[in-house]
């Protein structure tokens, strides 16, 4: 029921049946959950559509790690934090909206993302690590937004199909 999901306050405590299931929709009405614990969702080759909570600031390490057939994620305002490989594998993935609360992209954050085409930076991110798009390998254009003071190494390696990007002077 809303009310019990709404209870839940740590997914973690929870076991996951990693059942056949193409959207997550309901994760929404987890009102009261703060982060997808790491590996959480990692690997379930059904999953093609996830809405998160507007309560979620953090989603921990390979939470959506290798889901092949993972297209849609609808990430509210919130979210803080993408932790290192979060959406690594997931390579049908085509766009993905970063919200302006974003203020850190983790280690390979979006590696192997290899249908990701576009990635807008929200103005809220201070810095991209190693090989956070690595591999994304039909990403066509990226803007840097001026607050962003650090990029990692390797951080677009094999981004074949890259035409354009922007750059602040504070890079």
């Amino acid at each position: 029921s809303y009310t019990e999901a709404a209870a839940v306050t740590d997914l973690s405590k929870m076991t996951l049946t990693k059942k056949t299931f193409k959207t997550f929709n309901e994760f929404q009405y987890f009102t009261s959950v703060k982060t997808v614990p790491s590996s959480y969702f990692s690997t379930i080759d059904s999953l093609r559509e996830i809405t998160f909570p507007k309560s979620i600031t953090t989603i921990g390490s390979s939470a959506f790690k290798v889901c092949v057939n993972l297209t849609a994620v609808v990430m509210n305002e919130g979210v803080e934090n993408i932790n290192g490989e979060a959406f690594s594998g997931c390579k049908n993935l085509t766009n993905i909206y970063l919200p302006e609360s974003v203020t850190s992209i983790g280690y390979g954050a979006f590696q192997y993302c290899s249908s990701l085409t576009s990635i807008s930076i929200p103005e809220g991110v201070t810095s991209i690590d190693d090989y956070a798009f690595r591999d994304c390998t039909n990403l066509t254009n990226i803007s840097i937004p001026e607050i962003v003071t650090s990029i990692g190494d390797w951080a677009f390696y094999n981004c074949s199909s890259l035409t354009s990007i922007t750059l602040s002077e504070g890079v």
